[in-house]
């Protein structure tokens, strides 16, 4: 069977990226179609795949300014011609699912989140302090981006979600169901080694991460914290940081899991679709100290594997970090609870999914008629 796997853009890495990762682990030989790829900025191996871009690759300046091209995704990935391939696997949170596949293919897409910036307009343009004419404008830009996205909906055979708050969104925006498979999670090697007292937190650098929260919450605490990544955000964290708060920048792997291994708890103060980084913690038999929102209330379970923080902001963060010196947790519970998520569930359940899809599909095309959404 000939595959194709399409993803939104290739330069930045994240928890969607390891997601792709796993699809192209079932289907190594498959072609990753994409609009833009900086092979500067993501994991070496990925240079050895079959990556094709779009004509976004030649577009002036599209390493700082691809955001402000948002017009023109639609048409990069409609202009891809994916008539050789049976099945097409998009991981989108954008444009990946506005592929056309031929007549008879299957396509499944796994959707990270519908488009942020497109349904949840006001909330983006304050997260990204978009203000004046630019504000102004883009909800009616937005528009057609949001009816090309409901209408694209239609090439798509089967939907998967990395979480049940990502379903709802699907199911609402859509009027599509999806299957919940949360995103795989690498579990190495458990170390049992006592905690250092050092917090960590990090991930991208980016606004809808909140991690100003946790620099507001770890100033006023004066605790040891240690943010990992990099961003756009990183220099005005770096700013109001107080001297007990240390900036480690970008991590290999084995940095990383090291930086696991030896916290004392993982903070997690933004509202993700799902949220591997958490899990990455808990996998290291660390507790994670989570907003109680979107995928954490999936992943996190109080008491057990960490604790929540029912408001947004810096006050009840730092409260959630103070009552936690008082909790106790197992670390061998908290890894335990991590392996329901790993890499190998994962691609069990995608790979029975993929086959179940295909195989209704040759059903219903066989009684003579192809489904109303090819």
């Amino acid at each position: 069977m000939r595959v194709a796997i399409v993803h939104d853009y290739l330069n930045q890495y994240g928890g969607a990226e390891r997601v792709l990762e796993a699809l192209h682990t079932l289907y190594p030989d498959a072609p990753v179609y994409t609009s833009i790829f900086d092979p500067d900025v993501m994991p070496a191996f990925y240079r050895t795949w079959d990556v094709r871009t779009s004509f976004m690759q030649q577009l002036p300046g599209w390493r700082k300014h691809f955001r402000r091209y948002f017009l023109l995704y639609p048409s990069a990935f409609e202009y891809f011609d994916l008539s050789a391939y049976d099945l097409i696997l998009s991981s989108s949170s954008a444009y990946a699912k506005g592929v056309i596949p031929r007549p008879g293919a299957v396509h499944i897409c796994y959707c990270h989140t519908p488009m942020r910036f497109a349904w949840r307009t006001g909330d983006y343009v304050e997260r990204e302090a978009i203000s004046g004419p630019q504000a102004a404008i883009l909800p009616f830009l937005l528009t057609y981006v949001r009816l090309w996205d409901v209408v694209t909906t239609a090439r798509v055979d089967a939907f998967v979600s990395n979480s049940h708050e990502v379903a709802g969104r699907i199911a609402r925006y859509y009027g599509r169901n999806a299957l919940v498979i949360p995103p795989p999670v690498e579990l190495f090697p458990f170390q049992d080694r006592p905690a250092e007292e050092f917090y960590l937190a990090g991930g991208r650098l980016i606004p809808y991460k909140r991690l100003c929260l946790a620099v507001e919450a770890f100033n006023a605490l004066g605790l040891p914290l240690k943010i990992f990544g990099d961003g756009r955000d990183r220099s005005s964290l770096q700013a109001m940081a107080g001297p007990n708060i240390e900036f480690v920048g970008r991590v290999n792997e084995q940095q990383r899991r090291e930086l696991f291994a030896r916290c004392r708890a993982f903070v997690f103060p933004g509202m993700e679709d799902f949220g591997i980084t958490p899990l990455e913690a808990m996998a290291a038999g660390r507790p994670v100290i989570a907003y109680a929102g979107g995928g954490a209330l999936e992943t996190v379970i109080e008491g057990v594997t960490g604790r929540f923080f029912y408001q947004q902001n810096a006050a009840a963060l730092a409260a959630a970090v103070a009552l936690s010196r008082c909790d106790n947790y197992d670390a061998h519970t908290i890894r335990r609870h991590a392996e329901r998520f790993g890499q190998t569930v994962f691609l069990e359940r995608m790979q029975a999914y993929i086959e179940s899809v295909i195989h209704g599909k040759k059903i219903e095309m066989s009684n003579g008629k192809l489904p109303a959404n090819v």
